[in-house]
């Protein structure tokens, strides 16, 4: 997705041993490693000594790991435990390129330092895009610090625009609790379709109104708001 510079370079393969080691996989995890991933390698390390530019806010480092697939079939559910176990192993944000052929997927987690230990990171959620041809790689963002470039860089994968003023933390919540209000949305039509009753049919009507409010306010871009 982003075009690295070269001082970023890091390039050094990442034993799935190492892994397993820093987090007590589980036998069904190195099943999921060998069966789907062919090599984990260590790409690019984005740090004040890489980029010049200072950390902020807990982010000293960023990475980025390339996953070498043994095929292109892999469900979501799968890669998503995949990189979710390399994410708790490694104590930085991770962007992920993984690669099968002439493919590519990027995937990343939004990690923040957790607020009752600043020594550990909490992951909030994984954006998978989802398998593309090889795309144009963009320049890294401007920013003044780590903690801006993550920021920018994630939001680049998010699929919901940011509001003036919103905070990273503050729009990732909004687009989970838009996909959640989605989800309830697609379960109450399924509901009014079985109904057979009329006024509970009214009732689900209201509430359908109500909540397809909520998801048109939570998509919006804050202009109207």
């Amino acid at each position: 997705m982003f075009l690295y510079p070269p001082s970023t370079r890091f390039g050094k393969a990442v034993p799935k041993t190492r892994i397993f080691a820093a987090v007590s996989a589980s036998k069904r995890i190195k099943e999921l490693f060998s069966a789907h991933v062919a090599e984990i390698a260590w790409a690019h390390k984005l740090s004040p000594e890489t980029l010049h530019l200072p950390a902020r806010d807990g982010i000293t480092e960023i990475q980025v790991f390339t996953l070498l697939l043994k095929a292109a079939e892999i469900d979501q559910a799968s890669l998503r435990s995949i990189v979710q176990t390399i994410d708790r192993a490694i104590p930085f944000p991770i962007f992920f390129e993984c690669i099968h052929e002439d493919r590519i997927r990027h995937v990343v987690s939004y990690k923040r330092p957790s607020e009752a230990d600043a020594a550990k990171w909490v992951i909030e959620t994984t954006f998978d895009h989802g398998w593309q041809a090889a795309p144009e790689r963009l320049p890294l963002p401007v920013a003044l610090d780590l903690a801006a470039l993550y920021d920018q860089c994630l939001r680049h994968h998010l699929p919901l625009p940011a509001r003036p003023q919103e905070s990273l933390r503050a729009h990732v919540t909004r687009l989970l609790t838009l996909e959640a209000k989605q989800r309830e949305l697609v379960q109450l039509e399924a509901r009014l379709k079985r109904e057979k009753q009329f006024n509970r049919k009214v009732e689900l009507h209201g509430q359908l109104r109500s909540l397809t409010s909520e998801i048109a306010s939570l998509a919006s871009d804050g202009d109207s708001c």
